[in-house]
């Protein structure tokens, strides 16, 4: 099953996961040093929602944003 919203298309983003060490400057270190960046995927909040298409009630993964906008109809 692909991780999209059947309403609005919102599927997954990607972004970086940042690891750094050291000690922050304000709490007396000599600051924050990135050791590595690696690529991470935000993925939306999708909910199953039963629903009623064409007068057929189906199944369809929606997204939350969606749901509280009241774009579908359960």
């Amino acid at each position: 099953m692909s991780k999209i919203c059947a309403i609005c298309g919102k599927g997954p983003t990607v972004g970086n996961r940042i690891a750094r060490r050291g000690l922050a400057k304000s709490k007396g270190g000599v600051g924050k040093k990135i050791t590595g960046i690696t690529r991470r995927r935000f993925l939306p909040n999708l909910q199953n929602v039963r629903t009623v298409i064409n007068g057929v009630p189906r199944t369809i993964k929606v997204c939350t944003k969606c749901i509280k906008a009241g774009k579908v109809k359960k």
